[in-house]
């Protein structure tokens, strides 16, 4: 699913830099390995969360934090169940992804009754609703649901509605927001190092965070102008990384920039070590 291809010198990549977030799929010969990035960021990222019903462990706000292991569970699976999320100021949103999850499903295998079925509405504040996907009457399984508009909204809240999905309870793990902020992008961050361990296989990174950010990509490579790996590190985790994937005897080069929703910063200076 990533785009690959070789560079000059024939040696073959993969790109993964924002391998999750929203790619155009390509329609000619692509020449810029990240062209193919459709520079929506996310929006919704550690956003307040507004619920029907929920379990006690399982609140609203897991919706948000980009953690596949969290998870909203509402009190029931019923249709009208809904979960809302406040992006805290106006935004262009041209895109919605809703991951559902497994919570005590009891599903092994795939049949007629394995589908699920939702609406989109948004609001610019909170009071009024107007609808922007209604797939209330679909049969088709989507637990992944991703739903691009043909128009992008400018809004503050986006809301779930729950018609039907197969398992007893209705349980998501992330609603994720995408499109374009209006403020400023990032600063690069400064002070970033890199550090080889005494088992060569291994390095050590570490940065100085930057405010008002929504993550940070670490670029990686064996040489500075073949950046090809990427981990992406989000705000809420330390401003330092470990990587468990070198080769011996390789040297390699180390950068990093920062992102919001607004956009990506310029990449810091590479830091090499042998």
């Amino acid at each position: 699913m990533f785009p690959a291809g070789f560079d000059a010198d024939g040696l073959l990549y993969a790109n993964t830099r924002f391998g999750d977030f929203p790619h155009y799929l390509p329609t000619h010969k692509w020449q810029d390995r990240n062209e193919l990035f459709a520079e929506w960021m996310l929006l919704s990222y550690r956003k307040p969360c507004h619920c029907s019903s929920a379990l006690t462990a399982y609140p609203a706000i897991n919706v948000t934090d980009e953690n596949p292991r969290t998870l909203w569970v509402a009190a029931s699976n019923h249709a009208g169940q809904w979960v809302s999320v406040d992006l805290g100021s106006p935004h262009e949103v041209k895109a919605v992804q809703v991951n559902y999850t497994d919570y005590q499903s009891g599903i092994f295998a795939s049949d007629t009754n394995v589908y699920t079925q939702f609406r989109l509405v948004h609001s610019p504040d909170g009071a009024t609703w107007s609808k922007i996907c209604d797939l209330s009457a679909a049969r088709r399984d989507r637990p992944n649901a991703y739903i691009e508009f043909k128009t992008p909204v400018q809004t503050r809240f986006i809301k779930y509605e729950h018609t039907y999905a197969a398992s007893p309870n209705l349980a998501i793990s992330d609603l994720r927001v995408f499109g374009r902020g209006t403020g400023q992008i990032p600063e690069t961050p400064q002070h970033f190092v890199a550090r080889r361990d005494s088992d060569p296989r291994n390095a050590f990174l570490a940065w100085e965070k930057v405010p008002d950010v929504v993550g940070y990509n670490v670029l990686w490579g064996v040489q500075p102008e073949k950046l090809y790996q990427t981990y992406q590190v989000f705000a809420d985790e330390p401003s330092m990384l470990e990587i468990r994937a070198l080769t011996v005897g390789q040297r390699y080069s180390f950068a990093i920039e920062a992102f919001n929703e607004n956009g990506v910063s310029k990449a810091s200076l590479p830091v090499d070590l042998e």
